[in-house]
């Protein structure tokens, strides 16, 4: 029976605790996707999470999908990011870099020259999504030729070479939110006829084809996934998520990666599913607070548990669990963009 406070090994990085602070885009980055001094010093605050894992981090041009996101796509990008592992380390931290492409998510205005954003199908996100004009419907994205999809799966490798040339311990693919691999894996947004589409095999094949190329660039030990099934974003469907995410545990788990991060947002129990079927680690997120975390944790329902939204006013939330020291609440209004307030300025319990 593990606790919060037990330690951990994952591949070769020993956590000290099994809390891990959770990839949560806060929107601070500069307009050329490098991170601002203020994003070091954010991170070193939360320092001693058990693992620390970044916003999203886009891993190349075509792959921006929002403002103010930061990227791994270059040398600029790589150095930006040197500054905020040193102050991790130098606080004694871990941290992973999350890698993600945005896909059908993102807008004309992020991409090079105004490019058209591509996805498995030409079908668009029923909805609105905030650009440097405010709010506008999404476009219709393009249909990536099935010669160029292992071309981004390079592009996921290429980003976490450059990730730990940044100094991150380690990276975590985002195959979750409705950006581009969970794009393959929903049914109801791949309509492809071809070796990507189809059969749940088929749209699972960029998601293994991309784990295969970052474990190869980086070792197998230094890779995690996250998923999130049904998740409320991004018009997220996954009608057969019963039958595609358990073959996406398996086939990870042969894969035998760092770990499989499920986040249980939407109508699926992503837990009880995922958990038996992949033998590796599973951090468990989503909704969790200390006594919940404790819960699952004991009935070995998961090996670590994944803190988001209280780690945004709670820097020293590992403190706080220990002590029992009453939370923080954030405010709502300053956790997208902006500067210093409401990112670095809330305070530690005495």
């Amino acid at each position: 029976m593990s606790g919060l406070f037990d330690p951990l090994r994952v591949g070769e990085l020993a956590l000290p605790n099994r809390i891990v602070m959770a990839p949560m885009t806060r929107s601070r980055a500069l307009p050329d996707g490098s991170v601002p001094q203020m994003v070091a010093d954010y991170y070193a605050q939360r320092a001693d999470a058990g693992l620390i894992v970044s916003e999203a981090i886009y891993v190349s041009p075509m792959a921006k999908g929002y403002l103010s996101t930061p990227g791994l796509a270059d040398d600029a990008h790589v150095a930006a990011w040197r500054r905020v592992t040193d102050a991790v380390r130098a606080k004694g931290g871990r941290m992973f870099a999350q890698l993600f492409h945005t896909g059908r998510v993102a807008m004309p205005e992020f991409l090079p020259d105004g490019a058209q954003p591509v996805a498995p199908s030409a079908v668009a996100i029923d909805g609105v999504t905030w650009t440097s004009g405010g709010q506008k419907p999404h476009v219709t994205p393009r249909a990536l030729a099935e010669n160029e999809i292992p071309g981004v799966a390079d592009e996921f490798a290429a980003a976490a070479r450059r990730a730990l040339e940044a100094g991150f311990h380690g990276v975590e693919i985002h195959a979750a939110s409705g950006y581009l691999i969970h794009q393959f894996l929903d049914a109801s947004i791949n309509q492809r006829r071809d070796s990507f589409g189809g059969s749940v095999e088929n749209r699972a094949r960029f998601l293994l084809m991309t784990v295969d190329r970052v474990a190869q660039a980086v070792g197998r030990d230094r890779v995690g996934l996250k998923v999130s099934p049904r998740i409320k974003f991004n018009d997220v469907r996954d009608p057969d998520a019963e039958a595609v995410y358990p073959y996406v545990a398996e086939q990870l788990s042969a894969r035998a990666i760092a770990y499989l991060h499920g986040a249980q947002q939407g109508g699926y129990d992503t837990h009880a599913a995922l958990r038996p079927r992949f033998k590796g680690l599973y951090f468990a997120g989503a909704g969790f607070d200390r006594a919940s975390g404790e819960a699952l944790l004991a009935a070995g329902g998961a090996d670590a548990i994944v803190y988001g939204a209280p780690y945004i006013a709670n820097p020293d939330l590992v403190g706080r669990f220990r002590s029992g020291a009453a939370l923080a609440q954030a405010d709502k209004a300053t956790i997208y963009g902006g500067g210093e307030k409401g990112y670095v300025d809330y305070p530690f319990a005495s």
